[in-house]
């Protein structure tokens, strides 16, 4: 029995092999060498190692080549020297983006999204300014304003330019976004990045991250702000950001037709004009009058068929049937009268907007507006009236520079209205709705409680009134020509 044994566990020992002979590989001779243990694989180097991301096809590139930094380390330090974390950026993306998107970045730098130089300069005109700025960037930062202009100056670098592409938008869910190119290419949510894929086509979710709060693009989707008072944002007032993914609750009012039949803001303004490559904008007309369709070159997404028309959506390519202007109304009126004045559905019609820099920190008295459409003050107001919070400093951030001074904006309407749509001339004499875009009114009360300025108007004619076209396009109905009729009387009235 031993012996059986002891013969048994000799075999086993002589066939068993060592590491080394089972990773031999026989040689020409017949004979066997063994080869070096293979090691085990150390840890993953470079940046996605702890970055994992998806990137669209044309964009799937070594991370360094946008962001800069080393890409072959582990060391987390060593990988982030001369990193450039936005390089999207306007300050960066000439370097970053521009070695593949030359034409775009340089177009996109001396577009109107880009400079605001048309809204800029409307506001400071209004109070006084006789010289044209080029861009936002060109705004004076103004320390103790001694004019009423530079009262205006110091408002817009603090309270009213969150949405232009050197920011990434207000710390509300649905407003926070990239910086530069990458507000509209690349999509975000609640301040973090939603994925890196890049799109090619911004849809409406992008342009909605400034196009909110009763602007152009918020009326399309037909919503309108409350008021910012408590007790007039009821029955849907809360303190819960998820409600309130733009900064303040809105009222569910008719979306503009073009957007119930499917159609995106891109669909009408192309990258051409967001991109600085046209100024001009598109008309009505040029998409629903047959005239014009058939005397020019067809835009890209139209198509036509023998004497009708098509519009291809970027929402999933989806075709739309092009009404043509064949109503009798449209001889009458079409040159003399714009679009909206017959086809709005309502209209943005805040009236009295009031402006206030405090530079004293007296918070009881906007206990009930610490909703200003500002994620800013309403933190501010909010930790200040806490009494067991610690006090934050009572000033706002230069929304340019990122600088912080000293004094707050307040924001506060006499009234908030959409059912009248306000009607009036344009230079031309051609009617057109019109809104209270200028009729602002700007105070300023130091912090010794000094009044400098008190609700000081704008100079802008016709009580701050401007031409506008509400996005809320819908059939005119049968109290079209009454709406102009009303106004027409109105007008003789006044002559007399």
């Amino acid at each position: 029995m031993y012996k059986v044994l002891l013969i048994l566990f000799l075999t086993i020992a002589l066939c068993s092999c060592s590491p080394e002979q089972e990773q031999a590989e026989p040689q020409a001779d017949g004979s066997v060498q063994p080869q070096a243990p293979q090691q085990q694989p150390g840890p993953e180097k470079g940046c996605r190692s702890c970055h994992a991301m998806t990137l669209d096809t044309p964009h799937d590139l070594s991370c360094i080549v946008c962001h800069a930094g080393v890409d072959d380390l582990e060391e987390k330090d060593k990988s982030h020297e001369g990193l450039i974390t936005r390089p999207a950026h306007p300050d960066n993306m000439q370097k970053s983006c521009g070695p593949c998107h030359q034409e775009q970045v340089q177009n996109s730098a001396h577009s109107l999204h880009f400079t605001l130089k048309k809204k800029v300069n409307q506001v400071r005109t209004a109070f006084g300014a006789t010289k044209e700025l080029d861009s936002l960037t060109d705004i004076p930062v103004i320390e103790n304003p001694q004019s009423i202009l530079d009262l205006t100056d110091d408002l817009l670098r603090r309270r009213c330019l969150r949405c232009h592409l050197y920011t990434s938008g207000d710390r509300y869910p649905a407003v926070t976004r990239g910086t530069g190119c990458a507000a509209c290419h690349l999509e975000f949510y609640e301040g973090k990045l939603v994925s890196h894929s890049f799109l090619k086509t911004p849809g409406d979710t992008q342009c909605l991250q400034c196009h909110y709060g009763n602007w152009v693009g918020y009326d399309y989707y037909g919503r309108y702000e409350h008021d910012m008072n408590d007790e007039y944002r009821t029955p849907y007032t809360t303190r819960n950001d998820y409600f309130r993914p733009f900064g303040v609750e809105f009222h569910q009012l008719v979306p503009d037709v073009h957007q119930q039949k499917g159609m995106t803001c891109v669909d009408c303004h192309s990258g051409n004009q967001l991109m600085g490559k046209q100024e001009k904008g598109i008309r009505c007309a040029d998409c629903h009058s047959k005239g014009k369709l058939e005397s020019e070159t067809l835009p890209p997404n139209i198509s036509r068929i023998e004497n009708a028309y098509t519009l291809r959506s970027h929402n999933g390519n989806i075709l739309h049937d092009i009404p043509l202007l064949t109503h009798p109304a449209h001889d009458i009126y079409g040159k003399s009268v714009s679009c909206q004045v017959c086809h709005a559905q309502w209209s943005f019609n805040d009236q009295k907007t009031h402006l206030l820099r405090s530079d004293i920190d007296d918070y009881d008295s906007f206990a009930r507006l610490t909703v200003q459409g500002s994620s800013e003050i309403e933190k501010l107001l909010n930790n200040n009236l806490d009494f067991d919070a610690e006090e934050l400093p009572h000033g706002m951030t230069d929304k340019i520079s990122g600088q912080f001074r000293a004094g707050i904006w307040y924001k506060g309407l006499v009234t908030r209205r959409w059912e009248t749509i306000p009607l009036g001339r344009d230079q031309s004499g051609r009617l057109r709705v019109l809104r209270p875009l200028l009729d602002l009114h700007l105070s300023w009360i130091d912090e010794d409680g000094e009044v400098h300025f008190d609700a000081v108007p704008s100079s802008s004619a016709n009580d701050g009134m401007v031409p506008y076209v509400p996005h809320t396009t819908g059939k005119a109905g049968f109290f079209y020509k009454e709406r102009i009729d009303k106004f027409l009387r109105s007008e003789i009235i006044s002559k007399d």
